[in-house]
């Protein structure tokens, strides 16, 4: 026991030291990639059919997928607990490091400032790396407040949602929250992929929920009236967990955030200069490792 203890507590900082070397691998060797690829052929059968059928056929993919995944997680876990730690530890964070990308989200974002410097086109094209939007219409303005925005999101989605689950249900609760918010990216748009989606869009809302809302926490100063300000401004995304984030993220900066058309987060405040991205990185930075300690001491009561 003590040993599975150590591993599964170890295995955490030890993920998180691989991830800051190394970064994401390439396509070619990333589990991500692969469900990607994999589901990619059911995904364009399934976008063109009936709304009926595609939303059975997309829950039931959605159910076997998280089944197979969770269940070989937890039996991979059960044998890296069981083993001696010096090959448990280096193993078990070997397949949990591909759950978060923390290195890669700040790096992205650091990039789209660097080449901005450069114009406007050139930070379209960075920027375009992390986001789906349109970015042809973005000026260097919105091309900062998005670069923001998605540092503050995907902090949640890349980082502390994984660990969360992690520290609730071990390598099998990380693997499935990172199965969810992929197919979530995958399938869960309106229009043609609404029916196909819809039940991978409700369960990354769901396994979100609470990390999104950790995630806020983490990233605003306890002051009492931003706080009370931000669900408000939470409420102004169509996400049910996106806003959260990002609005602590706009007051924390006291910075305006927005999607052209879509919400304004703070919109009384200016948009965002150099220095901010800068300020929104050391912030994000400072939440991600208090993530990180947070999630191995829960991880060692979980345990214990």
């Amino acid at each position: 026991m003590a040993n599975a203890t150590a591993t599964a507590i170890a295995a955490l900082p030890l993920a998180w030291a691989l991830d800051l070397a190394f970064g994401e691998p390439r396509s070619a060797l990333h589990p991500v990639a692969w469900l990607g690829r994999a589901l990619a052929p059911i995904g364009r059968v399934l976008h063109g059919a009936p709304a009926a059928l595609a939303f059975v056929v997309g829950a039931l993919v959605w159910l076997g997928c998280a089944a197979a995944l969770g269940v070989g997680a937890w039996w991979l876990q059960a044998q890296l607990l069981s083993a001696s730690p010096w090959l448990g530890v280096p193993l078990l964070a070997v397949l949990l490091k591909p759950t978060f990308a923390w290195r890669m989200l700040r790096d992205e974002v650091a990039a789209v400032e660097r080449v901005l410097d450069g114009g406007v086109e050139a930070g379209r094209a960075r920027l375009a790396h992390i986001v789906s939007r349109d970015v042809n219409v973005l000026d260097a303005d919105a091309i900062r407040e998005t670069a923001i925005e998605s540092l503050a999101e995907n902090l949640n989605d890349s980082l502390v949602a994984p660990l969360f689950w992690y520290a609730v249900a071990g390598l099998p609760g990380a693997v499935v929250y990172r199965f969810a918010n992929t197919l979530d990216a995958m399938w869960g748009y309106r229009g043609r992929w609404e029916w196909a989606g819809k039940w991978s869009a409700r369960a990354d809302d769901l396994l979100s929920w609470l990390p999104a809302r950790i995630t806020a926490l983490l990233l605003m100063p306890l002051r009492a009236h931003a706080w009370c300000a931000l669900p408000a401004q939470a409420r102004r995304t169509p996400s049910p967990n996106g806003g959260w984030p990002m609005g602590a993220m706009a007051l924390n900066l006291n910075v305006r955030l927005r999607k052209p058309g879509v919400y304004a987060l703070n919109g009384g405040a200016p948009s965002p200069c150099a220095a901010d991205v800068g300020l929104a990185i050391r912030v994000a930075t400072r939440a991600a490792w208090i993530a990180l300690l947070a999630a191995t001491i829960a991880v060692g009561l979980r345990s214990s």
